[in-house]
C-alpha cells in the first residue's frame, strides 16, 4: 500500500466572546468532510483568545471527527455480505 497524506484545515473567526471553527478534511477523491465547533468565553474568565481557538478547535475536530465515523459506518455497511456492527467512538 501506498502511502497518503491527508490534511485537515481548520478556519477560525471571532465576534466578540464568541469564537467559531470549522475543520475540513478533503480526501484523495476530491470528497470534503467538515466539522464545526463554537466557544463562548464566560464573562467572568480572563480574555485570552487562544484558549478560545483551541476550545472551538478541538469542537470542530471532534464533529469532523464523528461525521467521518457516521461515513465509514455507512461503507462498511454497503459493501459488506452482513449488516456491520454498530460502534460508538
Amino acid at each position: 500500500m501506498k502511502e497518503k497524506e491527508w490534511n485537515v484545515r481548520i478556519l477560525l473567526t471571532e465576534d466578540g466572546d464568541d469564537t467559531a471553527a470549522r475543520a475540513a478534511l478533503t480526501i484523495d477523491d476530491g470528497t470534503v468532510i467538515r466539522g464545526d465547533g463554537r466557544a463562548r468565553r464566560n464573562p467572568s474568565d480572563p480574555a485570552v483568545p487562544e484558549i478560545g481557538d483551541e476550545l472551538a478547535a478541538s469542537r470542530a475536530l471532534a464533529d469532523l471527527a464523528e461525521r467521518l465515523a457516521v461515513i465509514t459506518q455507512r461503507d462498511i455497511a454497503s459493501s459488506a455480505d452482513f449488516p456491520a456492527q454498530s460502534r460508538s467512538w
